[in-house]
C-alpha cells in the first residue's frame, strides 16, 4: 500500500464511517459526493497513484503543444464532527478502472481499516420505468441482515435480487469479505435518462445518508439543482415528442392537389 497510496494527514476520530464513489448511470454517485465534501468542507488527506490502475489513451493538443497524459484522480477527503470528534472518511475517484478494480476496492480498504472504519457507504443509480417528474425513492442494499431491517424502517425499497454494476457496487464486496459492514444506496432514475446527470436521484440518497450518519447537510443547493434538472428534462421531452410528431405524421395542408385527385379516384374504384 505505501507505493500505492499516499496520506498526508492520519486523523484518529473516536470512530468513522466511510462514503466511497465512483462515476456510474445518471452520475447519481460522484453529484452525492462531490456535494457532500464541498459542503462539509471535507479536507483533502491523500490520493492513490494512478499509474497502477489506469492507462492513458491519447493526450491534449493545446495551441499546438502537446500537453503531458493526464491520469484520472483518486482522492481521500476527511471530516470530523467537532462536538462527537466521529469522522467521514470520503473516497472519490474520478474514473473506474478498465481493469484492477477489485485491486483498487483493496487498497481503499486498506485506508478504511487504517482508520478503524467501522460502516462503508457507496451509491449508485436504481434504473426504474417511472417518470422524472414523480417522486423518486432510494433502494438499498446491505451485507447483512441487520443492516437490511434498518433500512427497512427507513422507508428505503429492497428488492430483494440485484446487480450493482462497477465499484459502487464491488468495493462493498470487498468489504463484507473482510467483515466491514456496508450499505449501497440507489437512487432511482428513469430508464430514457440513464445518459442525463440526475442530482434528484442525489438528493434522495443524501437525505437518507444524512439520518443514518446523524450528519447534518445542507441540501438547499442540491434542491435547486434537481429542481433545475427536472425542467430541463421537461423541454428535452417536449422537444423529442415534437419531433416525433413530425417525422412521423404528415400535415394535410403540405399534401399537393394531385395527391387528393388521386384519392378520389380510389374512393370511386372502391364503390
Amino acid at each position: 500500500m505505501k507505493d500505492v497510496v499516499r496520506l498526508y494527514k492520519e486523523p484518529h476520530p473516536a470512530s468513522c464511517s466511510m462514503f466511497a464513489s465512483w462515476p456510474g448511470i445518471g452520475n447519481v454517485s460522484l453529484i452525492a459526493a462531490d456535494y457532500l465534501r464541498r459542503k462539509l468542507n471535507a479536507e483533502e488527506i491523500g490520493e492513490i497513484e494512478p499509474t497502477r490502475f489506469f492507462e492513458p489513451t491519447g493526450i491534449i493538443v493545446k495551441d499546438n503543444i502537446v500537453e503531458a497524459p493526464r491520469f484520472p484522480e483518486s482522492k481521500f477527503y476527511y471530516w470530523e464532527d467537532a462536538v462527537s470528534g466521529n469522522g467521514l472518511l470520503l473516497f472519490i475517484g474520478e474514473e473506474q478502472p478498465s481493469s484492477k478494480g477489485y485491486e483498487l476496492a483493496q487498497c481503499i480498504l486498506d485506508v478504511a481499516q487504517k482508520f478503524k472504519v467501522q460502516r462503508v457507504y457507496s451509491c449508485a443509480a436504481a434504473v426504474a420505468r417511472i417518470h422524472h417528474t414523480d417522486e423518486l425513492k432510494v433502494w438499498g442494499a446491505a451485507t447483512n441482515s441487520e443492516l437490511t431491517e434498518g433500512l427497512e424502517r427507513l422507508d428505503i425499497v429492497l428488492k430483494g435480487d440485484l446487480h450493482i454494476a462497477g465499484l459502487n457496487g464491488l468495493f462493498l464486496g470487498a468489504a463484507k469479505e473482510r467483515g466491514i459492514e456496508g450499505i449501497c444506496l440507489l437512487g432511482e432514475v428513469p430508464t430514457y435518462a440513464v445518459q442525463i446527470p440526475n442530482p434528484k436521484a442525489s438528493l434522495g440518497v443524501l437525505e437518507v445518508l444524512s439520518k443514518m450518519t446523524g450528519i447534518e447537510i445542507d441540501l438547499g443547493e442540491l434542491r435547486d439543482l434537481a429542481v433545475q434538472a427536472e425542467r430541463q428534462m421537461d423541454r428535452l421531452a417536449k422537444q423529442a415528442a415534437a419531433e416525433y410528431i413530425e417525422h412521423f405524421t404528415e400535415p394535410i395542408w403540405e399534401r399537393g392537389e394531385d395527391d387528393e385527385e388521386e384519392e378520389q379516384e380510389d374512393d370511386e374504384e372502391e364503390d
